[in-house]
């Protein structure tokens, strides 16, 4: 099959996604395919690429931005080219972190307790909102971070509420709405959601255990700088517990082929969503591929599998 994968973009992000459309490119290659890696720097670029039917499918690697927030996905349907992935509306949501946490309380899924805050939000007003003692809960701890962000860019954890104005202009940078959360202590987790003819199944549970600090982007992307256990030693009960929540929030945002979801494990045992990625990493320190391996299927074999249900969902 002819495969173009899409990386690069001009976003914070753009180092990480080539890195990614690198190892996918050379996977696919390895699975027979003809592929050519394509560095999109602008919007405009998929147009002459796909144009007249040139490029096959398209397979996405461009994280974060306009290649994760629905933008690409909407013009590649529009032009009936087939992708790997969610569809345009899927991915709008699941970027869109307070809109998917509503969608996720809507439906009956823990999510973290928040507000969100627009630019130009006062530290003062923030303070004096009756919902922040909630937020700051038992841990004393929040949790700041871009509405519409990945790779943990422009995340900062606090102790009280006295950085709080430094941390709210660090996720302005990226995005002019950002989310003020509690902070959920307990194991860090996350779980790859994989389908086959439509129904979805959890590949292994992942824990993170960054060696300082949390997963920040230094810890996800520095090689050796996160330990990570797979699978995941959970009880039977809790293990349950964590797939029905992650296939809960694959299911609910019409999430299609696969997605990453990420968790939080309170130390009650409960499992706390914290978010969905559509287009989630697949570097050599990737947390996909990862869970791939522990199930026994080759990155390529996976990958393939991701395009192969991607044309079974019924898009162009």
């Amino acid at each position: 099959m002819k495969i173009t994968v899409l990386c690069g973009g001009e976003g914070p992000e753009r180092e990480v996604s080539l890195r990614s459309g690198a190892a996918v490119s050379a996977a696919l290659s390895g699975q027979g395919h003809e592929v050519v890696c394509a560095d999109i720097q602008r919007k405009n670029d998929i147009f002459s690429l796909f144009g007249d039917g040139r490029g096959g499918f398209a397979f996405i690697a461009l994280h974060g931005g306009w290649g994760e927030d629905g933008t690409l996905q909407a013009a590649l349907e529009m032009m009936g080219v087939p992708f790997s992935g969610s569809g345009h509306s899927a991915c709008a949501l699941a970027m869109d972190k307070t809109a998917s946490k509503a969608l996720f309380r809507w439906k009956g899924i823990d999510v973290p307790k928040g507000i969100e805050v627009c630019r130009g939000t006062t530290t003062r007003e923030i303070m004096e909102s009756s919902r922040l003692p909630s937020i700051l809960g038992k841990s004393g701890k929040l949790v700041v971070k871009p509405c519409c962000s990945g790779s943990t860019v422009g995340v900062s954890i606090l102790e009280g509420t006295d950085l709080l104005g430094e941390a709210l202009q660090e996720a302005f940078r990226f995005d002019p709405r950002a989310l003020v959360e509690e902070f959920i202590p307990g194991r860090e987790l996350t779980v790859t959601v994989q389908e086959e003819n439509g129904i979805p199944s959890c590949l292994p549970v992942i824990e993170i255990q960054p060696s300082m600090g949390f997963y920040d982007y230094a810890s996800k992307y520095t090689p050796g700088a996160s330990e990570y256990i797979v699978p995941s030693p959970l009880s039977e009960f809790v293990h349950r517990r964590v797939e029905k929540a992650s296939l809960e929030a694959h299911t609910s945002l019409g999430c299609l082929a696969y997605s990453r979801v990420d968790l939080r494990l309170g130390d009650d045992g409960f499992p706390v969503v914290l978010e969905v990625n559509t287009v989630p990493g697949m570097t050599a320190t990737s947390l996909v591929p990862k869970a791939a391996a522990a199930a026994g299927i080759s990155f390529g074999s996976f990958l393939d599998r991701v395009v192969e249900n991607s044309l079974r969902s019924g898009r162009p």
